[in-house]
């Protein structure tokens, strides 16, 4: 049995009885953990990953980094995946930060990172936190600036990758017709202020027709008018009728 100090790993080497076949199994010790102080919160690359997750489960928390990157970190640095990530030592996380920062360093394929060829400086990085984010505005922002296509695609809030339209993405602003032909509220609202802009032309229409009634009442007065000549007629009708009773008794006479 051989007993690794760097490495806290203890190698057991059997003999196998009646043959000449050598078994050599490896089995972990735990035993070092314990002089190492565990911490709740463990801090990398700016992201707060609690301490009682696995140390390869706790790496791809931080944004960018996955499952198999987040392995490949760990056995570049010979750090079991498996044990509580609270239990890594300074030195160690400084390490893996080292990594993340610069994964060329310590060979990791150009295939791996997530940024090749760079529209600026034509390096191949890896992008982690807050750096994603940053990136893609940026890029989004040239492609609207150049009027490209991608960038017309991205202006209107369609797809840019040319996905299915007809079934899909059909979020956002109203278009077509609803159930039963009625016309959606975006093109109903558009539709609203004309006809608010015909009320005021109907109350318009109201004082002209308030106008004819001082017309109507400017005919009353004429109408009495006409009865004083009424009355005048009559008066001479009388005198008519007296002269002629006259003329008759005269004649009787």
């Amino acid at each position: 049995m051989i007993y690794n100090i760097a490495t806290g790993l203890t190698i057991l080497n059997y003999q196998v009885q009646n043959s000449s076949r050598v078994f050599i199994g490896v089995t972990l010790n735990f035993a070092y953990l314990t002089t190492q102080e565990y911490r709740y919160i463990v801090r990398i690359v700016g992201s707060d990953i609690p301490g009682d997750k696995k140390t390869l489960i706790g790496l791809t928390q931080v944004r960018g980094i996955g499952y198999n990157f987040a392995n490949a970190i760990l056995d570049s640095l010979k750090i079991n995946p498996n044990t509580n990530i609270g239990y890594l030592t300074d030195s160690q996380v400084q390490s893996i930060e080292k990594i993340l920062k610069n994964p060329l360093e310590v060979n990791f394929p150009t295939w791996f990172l997530n940024r090749r060829k760079d529209i600026q400086t034509g390096e191949d990085k890896h992008l982690i936190t807050s750096d994603i984010a940053f990136t893609v505005r940026n890029d989004i922002e040239r492609e609207k600036a150049t009027n490209s296509w991608r960038g017309f695609r991205h202006m209107y809030g369609l797809k840019v990758r040319g996905q299915r339209t007809r079934t899909t993405g059909r979020k956002g602003g109203a278009v077509g017709v609803a159930k039963g032909g009625k016309i959606l509220p975006a093109k109903a609202e558009g539709k609203a202020p004309a006809a608010e802009g015909k009320a005021p032309a109907a109350e318009g229409k109201a004082p002209a027709a308030e106008g004819k009634a001082p017309a109507a009442e400017g005919k009353a007065p004429a109408a009495e008018g006409k009865a004083p000549a009424a009355e005048g007629k009559a008066k001479t009708a009388d005198k008519k009728g007296d002269s002629a009773a006259g003329k008759k008794a005269d004649n009787k006479k």
